[in-house]
């Protein structure tokens, strides 16, 4: 059995603070419409449901059909111009990742975002050498909730679920990481409506910044140690 050690992040809301690109492309794309900028908050609180929610929230109509769905495209090609304008690690984040290789414990993004969006999202942050591997709805069938692009994951990094952790900010992430056999950290900093109680995921670890999550997982490796 690998007894190796790995963690592996959600990435918007989680890993990377995305919204500030989201609220600029949102926004610009309300104001080519003739609409009235709307509020950041709301924006931000909708980023993790993905760019078809974003667009829900600014302009009527079913997803499937023909207006929408060009919306919907000229969102992304908006956003894709300043997918890393200001978008960063969260706070004590790159400290995380920084204990994480001091350690030797290989860590990894599972994400529900394409991958045409992720690879320049984690360029533009200098992230795609240090980041061992990267899962996108691309390279499965089922992404989550189901645990398959985490198992994908751990295949990768050639770790067990068993010793892997997995850090999200969205119900779906702590339910595919349970599903997937792993212990589940929540990022309550993360992109969560005001609807939502993070205490109803039953993460085994709730954390409110990057420094308790680094705390989470320290104690988390120690107790896989004893």
């Amino acid at each position: 059995m690998n007894t190796k050690n790995a963690v592996l992040f959600d990435l918007d809301g989680t890993l990377v603070d995305t919204a500030p690109d989201f609220i600029i492309a949102v926004n610009k794309q309300r104001e080519i419409h003739g609409l009235s900028p709307l509020n950041e908050i709301l924006i931000r609180n909708t980023v993790s449901e993905g760019a078809r929610a974003l667009v829900s929230l600014s302009f009527s109509g079913k997803e499937d059909e023909e207006e929408f769905l060009a919306k919907h495209r000229e969102l992304l090609a908006l956003y894709m111009t300043h997918i890393a304008d200001h978008s960063r690690l969260f706070p004590e984040m790159d400290k995380l990742l920084d204990w994480l290789e001091q350690n030797q414990i290989p860590w990894g993004i599972v994400t529900n975002k394409p991958r045409r969006f992720s690879e320049p999202l984690l360029e533009g942050l200098n992230l795609t050498t240090r980041c061992q591997a990267l899962v996108c709805p691309d390279d499965v069938v089922n992404k989550k909730p189901d645990p398959e692009p985490l198992f994908l994951a751990c295949s990768i990094l050639q770790v067990s679920p068993e010793n892997t952790i997995y850090v999200g900010d969205h119900d779906r992430d702590i339910e595919a990481g349970r599903r997937a056999g792993m212990k589940t950290i929540a990022a309550s900093y993360g992109y969560i409506p005001h609807t939502e109680s993070v205490n109803d995921w039953n993460a085994d670890y709730n954390t409110s910044d990057c420094r308790e999550m680094l705390l989470a997982l320290q104690q988390l490796f120690t107790d896989k140690g004893r």
